[in-house]
């Protein structure tokens, strides 16, 4: 059999070009920033693009994920023009090495099928639609979508599907035969693997960053991406999601270390979730609490949200205010981690184990 893989991402800019396209991209997309949608979204979207994407692409800058050239997808423009960017997002080289590693792994598996791994970005290269194609001119017969979003919300791992959706509806418009068996993967942020993965970022820091003194004193801080309070009163199961995958990770440690939940990477006036990463960290110091671990639980790589809001911008704030803390530490990303890696192929052998033969061994 020929099956497909398609891990679902929003992506990253390359260049700083590419940051204006990216940020116009991304704030024209009703599914996740609700600006009122139409051509009025579509205008405010190139205006605040224009207005601030020089700004952003110099965080880019201090977080260059390919300093010594590309290391992304065949996609890339750099890659394919040969060029040294100094403002490429980390997300594209993370995600590629997730994809070839775990193309490696399911071929491995599954000798006796032909496995292709595609990544399927929203807002910059490789775009989803020309995935699609790509997929078509593979012959692909059973396709999956799995989503780098571990928790289901309906503006991430909802606006992928919608709009791979979208993609399929125009293609059978042009007349184009779509004859693979699709799967959608909605969430998987209770997987067992993923949950280890998460658990196993948390130790190594830990172990390696803290004395066994100042472990003893050390409060975790898990932090996700907020979302629009609408967004939740609406239904979208996001938050909810979030917080069972930290009381499952509590769990597996024995709820042996206090702990905390923020919401970070709040964007337009309208109420988010609670409590801003930021001010939570503010008040834990005005606590007295000096040893910290914040632990990005809702992303699956590195990048501007980790590198750059956490490690950098939060840092600068507490100098800023004159806070004090002796110890503020962020756990790496999953990346590449083993356990991730088999967390995503048990996801896919639940969907598809009646076609590669070989049942799911995860949970």
């Amino acid at each position: 059999m020929k099956i497909g893989v398609v891990l679902l991402n929003l992506g990253g800019p390359t260049s700083e070009s590419a940051v204006r396209t990216f940020l116009e991209n991304l704030f024209g997309d009703q599914d996740i920033i609700n600006l009122g949608g139409g051509t009025f979204q579509k205008r405010l979207a190139r205006l605040i693009a224009k207005l601030r994407y020089k700004g952003v692409a110099e965080k880019y800058r201090e977080i260059n994920g390919c300093p010594n050239g590309c290391l992304g997808s065949s996609y890339c423009p750099n890659r394919k023009n040969k060029v040294i960017s100094d403002c490429c997002s980390p997300i594209n080289s993370l995600t590629e090495i997730q994809r070839r590693e775990l193309e490696k792994q399911l071929r491995s598996s599954w000798p006796d099928h032909d496995v292709h791994v595609y990544t399927a970005m929203r807002y910059w290269v490789p775009f989803d639609y020309d995935i699609f194609e790509q997929a078509l001119k593979d012959d692909i017969e059973h396709l999956v979508l799995l989503p780098l979003y571990p928790q289901f919300s309906y503006t991430t791992t909802g606006s992928s599907f919608r709009n791979w959706e979208d993609i399929r509806q125009r293609k059978s418009e042009e007349g184009r035969d779509i004859m693979w068996h699709e799967y959608h993967i909605d969430s998987y942020h209770k997987n067992e693997n993923y949950l280890a993965a998460l658990n196993s970022r948390i130790q190594e820091q830990l172990d390696h960053g803290f004395t066994e003194e100042e472990r003893s004193k050390v409060h975790l801080v898990f932090t996700a991406h907020g979302t629009p309070l609408s967004e939740v009163n609406k239904g979208d199961p996001y938050t909810k999601h979030i917080e069972e995958t930290v009381e499952e990770i509590m769990k597996i440690r024995g709820f042996q270390e206090p702990y905390w939940l923020g919401y970070q990477s709040r964007v337009g006036p309208s109420k988010w979730t609670q409590p801003n990463t930021e001010e939570l960290v503010f008040r834990l110091m005005d606590y007295g609490i000096r040893n910290l671990l914040l632990i990005p639980v809702a992303f699956v790589t590195d990048h501007i949200e980790t590198l750059h809001e956490l490690n950098i911008e939060l840092r600068e704030e507490i100098e800023e205010r004159k806070k004090y803390t002796p110890k503020l530490l962020i756990t790496k990303g999953l990346n590449d981690h083993p356990y991730f890696l088999q967390a995503l192929q048990d996801e896919i052998s639940k969907k598809i184990g009646h076609i590669t033969g070989i049942p799911n061994s995860g949970k």
